[in-house]
């Protein structure tokens, strides 16, 4: 039984590190404690209460949560600090340790923060102190993390972000994700649909579905990702729905066809490759090979001409020597896809990879990373030259009163509309502009209201 007068008044920070997952369950977490009598706390102002959600993606990201944890600490004195995400999964001791945290949650836990953070405060308001400093912690074996927290939420975003799926079967020589957020487990259609019409009544006009290997949605229900996006595409309201990331081998043609006609799904998609040599992809353990890749971005293409496609790429990996590592980059550049993502590989512990004996060293890592970005920016930016003059559809942000409004067409263009044609009534709506050239950093293109 939680009492929520115990938090009545009480004040709150938050800190998300990591993917737009991470963010969604972030905010679903403010919410229900905005709905206890919580307020977040304003700039410069103490919080009684401070919640981190980790990431552990990389060695950086470790390294991160740790400075962030102890930032918090240090600027919120006597606050009660919980802990949780992926970080708070795979070192949950450690982040125990750490002093000024209170509480320290595992992917399992997560669904279950309220009920952990009203048992614990209780237990403080009744002067129970921890066992020697450390903090509580709470934490399962991979194994063993079932539960899925629901999260539809926008926070301070127009967008919202709707979890559709959680955890991962796919166990790639590099990664610790599978580990953190244990197998692939999802609900029901019926539910995100439900989730995603409450959004449409609150106002929402897109939905950014989210996950951790969403292709793989259905694993605990029978149900497909080509069902959802079919219900999904029937809510009436949403305007837009974007698919946040699929693997490779799981983007059925069937699933792209649909899109292409579809309502509301729009021509933008998330596509990790991480490697565009087969050798490579086969030490990563990765599901597919450069053919079947090619195949699909074509497809997108032959179906969506106009359709964004960003791709996630990771240099240095353990085995990549210098001609994968060109092989990679000839196939990239060979693409009609439109930005790429570019991680440097980080040594993860625990993973097989370190059992791949080639190494590529940090210097050789930053040298492939830039030319990655620098083949990036230019596919973006002809991407977006191409489509000055046209007309788009974009909806737009909320902005500072005298600053630029920005926003997003249906294929994902940046768009500004300047100041002086900025208008409150245009947050959250969808305007009809022409895009201009680009402007002053070349991140967006000019709007041209009709």
């Amino acid at each position: 039984m939680i009492d929520t007068a115990a938090f009545q008044g009480k004040t709150a920070r938050f800190y998300t590190l990591g993917c737009k997952l991470n963010f969604s369950e972030t905010s679903t977490f403010a919410r229900t404690l905005y709905n206890m009598g919580v307020r977040e706390a304003k700039k410069g102002e103490q919080a009684d209460i401070c919640l981190i959600n980790t990431c552990s993606v990389t060695e950086v990201a470790d390294h991160k949560c740790r400075q962030v944890i102890h930032r918090m600490v240090r600027q919120n004195p006597g606050a009660f600090v919980i802990v949780t995400g992926c970080y708070a999964q795979l070192e949950s001791a450690a982040v125990a340790g750490i002093e000024g945290v209170d509480l320290v949650l595992g992917s399992n836990e997560k669904a279950d923060l309220i009920q952990y953070l009203s048992d614990a405060w209780n237990k403080v308001e009744a002067g129970k102190e921890t066992t020697e400093g450390q903090a509580e912690y709470h934490s399962v074996r991979t194994k063993d993390i079932r539960s899925f927290q629901a999260s539809c939420s926008r926070g301070n975003r127009t967008r919202y972000f709707l979890k559709v799926q959680d955890g991962c079967n796919y166990f790639c020589t590099y990664c610790t994700i599978p580990y953190a957020r244990g197998f692939s487990r999802n609900p029901t259609i019926a539910s995100l649909v439900s989730q995603a019409e409450e959004a449409a009544r609150e106002g929402g006009k897109e939905i950014v579905l989210t996950g951790v290997n969403i292709g793989d949605f259905g694993e605990t229900t029978g149900e497909s990702f080509l069902d959802l996006v079919k219900a999904l595409d029937r809510v009436e309201g949403i305007r837009r729905f974007r698919i946040s990331s699929l693997e490779p081998d799981l983007i059925d043609d069937d699933l792209i066809a649909y899109c292409a006609r579809s309502r509301a799904f729009m021509p933008h998609f998330h596509i990790p490759l991480q490697s565009g040599s087969d050798e490579v992809l086969k030490l990563m353990h990765r599901r597919y090979d450069t053919a079947l890749f090619a195949h699909k971005i074509r497809f997108i293409k032959e179906m969506m001409p106009d359709a964004f496609i960003g791709v996630d790429v990771m240099v240095g990996s353990r085995g990549e020597r210098p001609e994968y590592f060109e092989d990679c980059y000839r196939f990239l550049d060979s693409l009609p896809v439109t930005q790429l993502h570019v991680f440097p590989y980080s040594e993860r512990p625990g993973t097989s990879a370190l059992s791949i004996p080639y190494v590529v060293d940090d210097r050789e890592k930053k040298r492939r990373a830039h030319r990655l970005l620098k083949l990036s920016d230019e596919k973006t930016r002809a991407f977006y030259a191409a489509r000055i003059g046209q007309e788009a559809d974009v909806l737009f942000e909320k902005a500072a009163r005298g600053k630029a409004m920005h926003g997003f067409t249906d294929n994902y263009i940046r768009v500004e509309l300047p100041p002086g044609q900025a208008r409150e009534e245009y947050d959250n709506q969808i305007v009809r502009v022409r895009l201009g050239g680009f402007n002053f950093d070349q991140s967006s293109l000019k709007a041209e209201l009709l």
